[in-house]
């Protein structure tokens, strides 16, 4: 009887720290934090989550909302910001009344890649629809929520 509660406790003492844990993706590197503190001073709202290999940050940033992606490292891949659906390009609304007919933009949103590079997305029937700068129909993708 002694030996049993002596392997359960030490089973129980061993367990412990795993339960401690936070899993490896719950924990945002610290350059990448500190990238987006120094990019966004008084952000507010901030809620880190894992895409992919990389950080993604939702927030509000002088009253609008965004998003920026950051590699573990701080280097900055993406921004975005939410803007209305009557600021597309007018070829991106062209493009879902013809190939979406019944379908609504219910969110809309200007990309800005680290290069550069102008996007826009447009998510209608939980379908995001990228476009380029210009309005021209880039892929779309699968809504994640």
């Amino acid at each position: 009887m002694q030996t049993c509660l002596y392997i359960i406790a030490l089973i129980s003492l061993q367990a412990v720290p795993c339960f401690a844990q936070k899993p490896a993706n719950a924990s945002v590197p610290g350059p990448a934090k500190a990238a987006f503190e120094k990019a966004y001073p008084g952000a507010t709202k901030i809620k880190w989550s894992r895409e992919k290999q990389d950080f993604e940050v939702n927030f509000l940033f002088a009253s609008k909302e965004m998003a920026a992606v950051y590699a573990g490292t701080g280097v900055l891949k993406e921004t975005e910001e939410t803007i209305a659906t009557r600021d597309l390009p007018p070829a991106v609304q062209s493009f879902v009344k013809q190939h979406y007919p019944k379908a609504v933009i219910k969110e809309a949103a200007k990309i800005i890649k680290a290069d550069g590079t102008i996007n826009f997305e447009a998510e209608a029937n939980h379908t995001d629809l990228i476009f380029d700068a210009n309005g021209k129909f880039i892929r779309e993708e699968k809504d994640a929520d």
